[in-house]
């Protein structure tokens, strides 16, 4: 069961729960698994009782156990049990299994994984001022869409400048003529660029307009260029040209990815594995919310899972690399897959090499 599963699994038990008259409660829309805190137990604590026990009437850890007592006996669940004020950690059946399946699905699918596998036949006309900004989010919207097996059609209310084509990658493919007998709503509307972000490249540029959202004013300056960990784009560039680094030392120690048990779950193993099973979902809702800024955001936190995990995946000293440490490869394989497939739908390069 992997953390969306398990996710979705939650959701079941509080319906359940509704269902049967034990909780007055709206049912959410999502629930939040993660790594076990101080204290917590198990393969993944979630704090849902705590959420749903004022709208419950109820003490959370009242809420708590009358989840846990519909979770215990779902399929994949080996055990729950409630800590502090009211969490619910619960330790899965084939949590190895489950990361297999995940890893084996990403490095099955490579970049295309979280898009749709067939086309939909939804259709969408996206239209826009005449703003970089605008242009660049829209193109990356479609990009969004089409990920997700949609037919999408760009236009603008007038005709970009070539440079925003040539130098951003942000493609228009029709412009609005004065006088049309029935013209566009505009209907892509981000706050415009408060200066022109052409001087910072494609890259740079690109996710100073992309990573904020729409309503915020994004900030177009060098701190998009420079290479420390203060820069978000740094931070996912960085991570996957790491992972590209240890496949590269991998080979030189005569060892290859091969998806399997990666011996754990230690927190920086499940919090990957977390992150990368959510991506799927991030791209759904990117794409039906029209908005790129989640998928950016996503993207560095897949980075920021990768320096503490990565530091699992080479033998040590006079250690011989074992089933487990392919494991991992295949592992740290899969999130530059991901990291990679992302930006490339943000329309922004992801180098081997930093």
């Amino acid at each position: 069961m992997t953390p969306v599963e398990l996710s979705r699994t939650v959701l079941r038990a509080v319906r359940r729960a509704v269902d049967e008259g034990e909780l007055g409660v709206s049912v959410p829309e999502r629930v939040v698994v993660t790594v076990p805190g101080p204290g917590g137990c198990g393969d993944y604590a979630t704090n849902v009782a705590l959420q749903l026990a004022r709208s419950a009437g109820q003490p959370a850890q009242r809420v708590a156990e009358v989840l846990r007592a519909h979770l215990v006996a779902l399929d994949g669940i080996g055990d729950v049990s409630v800590t502090g004020p009211g969490f619910l950690n619960i330790s899965l059946r084939d949590v190895g299994a489950a990361s297999t399946r995940l890893v084996d699905e990403i490095l099955l699918r490579g970049p295309q994984y979280g898009h749709a596998d067939q086309p939909t036949g939804e259709r969408f006309q996206l239209h826009c001022a005449r703003e970089v900004r605008s242009v660049v989010v829209m193109d990356t919207v479609a990009r969004l869409l089409r990920s997700q097996g949609a037919l999408v059609r760009t236009s603008c209310e007038g005709p970009p400048p070539p440079e925003w084509e040539t130098v951003l990658g942000a493609r228009v493919e029709a412009a609005g003529r004065p006088g049309a007998p029935a013209p566009l709503d505009v209907n892509i509307r981000p706050v415009p660029a408060p200066a022109d972000p052409l001087p910072l490249g494609r890259d740079a540029a690109r996710w100073a307009l992309l990573h904020p959202a729409a309503h915020d004013r994004p900030r177009i300056d060098d701190h998009h260029l420079v290479q420390r960990e203060s820069n978000p784009l740094f931070r996912v560039r960085y991570a996957h040209a790491r992972t590209r680094a240890i496949l590269r030392n991998a080979a030189d120690l005569g060892f290859f990815p091969e998806p399997g048990h990666t011996s754990g779950p230690e927190s920086a193993t499940v919090t990957l594995l977390t992150a990368l099973a959510d991506h799927p979902r991030v791209l759904a809702q990117a794409a039906a919310n029209r908005a790129p800024d989640r998928l950016a955001r996503h993207l560095v936190t897949v980075a920021d899972a990768v320096p503490p995990f990565l530091a699992t995946v080479l033998p040590r000293g006079e250690e011989k690399p074992s089933a487990a440490h392919r494991a991992r490869l295949a592992l740290a394989e899969a999130a530059g897959t991901v990291l990679a497939g992302g930006l490339s739908l943000l329309g922004i390069d992801a180098p081997d090499h930093l």
